[in-house]
């Protein structure tokens, strides 16, 4: 069964599994493929094709792929998912967050209001990503990742200077169960290993070892992550 609300425009070749509901002024593009069991609200807009800015450095990409929604999937209101996204199974996707062009997100992953995965990025499953962060493109974050609210990550490290910038940009990895705390900036190519922490407020200008938790600004190492905190005993 497809509900929908008022002003849906559902362009070509979308296909739908079953018990769809769609709320009001949603527009999905040609060629969308969305699972069953899939709330879409009001005024989201899914497989949007990129518009690329005149000044922009990246190249240009006539048509891309269509995005695919998995099973159990809901969109919030306002929310954007671009073209050739995959959003995996029981993905929550939150109001007014924003999904970029050839970004994964994978099964049971909370991506919080506001927040903003840029182009090019993989998220594993189980992750949190929580109010208004930032992930900047072409990152990796793996499974079970908590990125806290308002952290922000950076890939170039010329600031927009220079020509030697262009075949430099790099985004962030977060291993298995890495954790940023609020308010964090981690700078670009940086990496927190497997079970690393952040605490809330740090600059991360240095890769985070595996179950250390660091702070400050610059971070340091401040001690090891509690034997209690770790995956393996929750």
């Amino acid at each position: 069964m497809l509900t929908k609300g008022q002003n849906v425009v559902i362009n070509e070749n979308v296909s739908f599994g079953e018990n769809i509901i769609i709320g009001n002024n949603v527009v999905i593009y040609e060629g969308t493929v969305i699972g069953s069991n899939v709330i879409i609200q009001d005024n989201a807009v899914i497989g949007k094709q990129p518009t690329r800015a005149k000044a922009s450095i990246l190249p240009e990409v006539k048509k891309l792929p269509p995005t695919q929604i998995g099973n159990g999937v809901t969109v919030g209101t306002s929310t954007i998912i671009y073209a050739n996204a995959t959003i995996a199974d029981d993905v929550f996707i939150a109001d007014l967050a924003t999904v970029r062009e050839r970004v994964t997100i994978g099964e049971k992953t909370i991506v919080g209001r506001g927040v903003a995965v840029e182009n090019d990025c993989t998220v594993g499953s189980y992750c949190k990503l929580e109010t208004n962060c930032y992930i900047t493109a072409y990152s990796e974050l793996g499974d079970y990742v908590f990125i806290a609210p308002c952290v922000v990550t950076t890939n170039d490290n010329y600031m927009a200077r220079g020509k030697e910038r262009f075949d430099k940009f790099k985004g962030i990895t977060v291993e298995k169960g890495g954790r940023i705390g609020a308010n964090s900036t981690i700078l670009p190519g940086k990496t927190i290993h497997e079970e690393g922490a952040v605490a809330a407020g740090s600059l991360v200008s240095k890769d985070v070892e595996s179950e250390s938790l660091v702070m400050g600004s610059p971070a340091k190492k401040y001690k090891e992550v509690d034997e209690a905190q770790l995956l393996k005993n929750q």
